[in-house]
């Protein structure tokens, strides 16, 4: 977004932000039937999943490079592998997201700015074939 070289980190209210979506994220992930895919491939304590997402989500966003600091380059593909991503895991995954976008308190230029970015990432992390 190029808010007067606003950054989306920003834009999201920087920190308590972001924090707000990601942990309004997992919490829909972790209560809602419609994601039950979806929250199977994670471990049943959600603590390091949430605090990845944030820091990696912080630096991607514009804010500070939290996951690179810590991890290094973040590999986002390479990092998803291990799990089968398909179709219905990536609508999951976006529903959730989407979900605590529209929940949030956020511009709605945002909102339609990283609903589309979300979505191509998440396409992009798919890979499993299907048919």
């Amino acid at each position: 977004m190029d808010e007067l070289n606003t950054s989306v980190y920003e834009l999201l209210g920087g920190e308590a932000g972001l924090r707000s979506l990601v942990d309004r994220f997992y919490e829909i992930m972790r209560t809602s039937p419609e994601t039950k895919d979806l929250r199977a491939m994670h471990a049943h304590n959600l603590k390091r999943s949430r605090e990845k997402l944030f820091m990696f989500l912080s630096g991607w966003s514009g804010g500070p490079p939290l996951y690179a600091e810590k991890f290094g380059h973040p590999r986002l593909r390479q990092k998803h592998l291990p799990f089968s991503i398909g179709v219905k895991e990536r609508d999951q995954w976006l529903w959730c997201m989407d979900k605590a976008l529209d929940e949030g308190s956020f511009d709605p230029r945002v909102v339609e700015y990283l609903k589309a970015r979300f979505s191509e990432v998440a396409d992009f992390l798919r890979n499993r074939i299907e048919l």
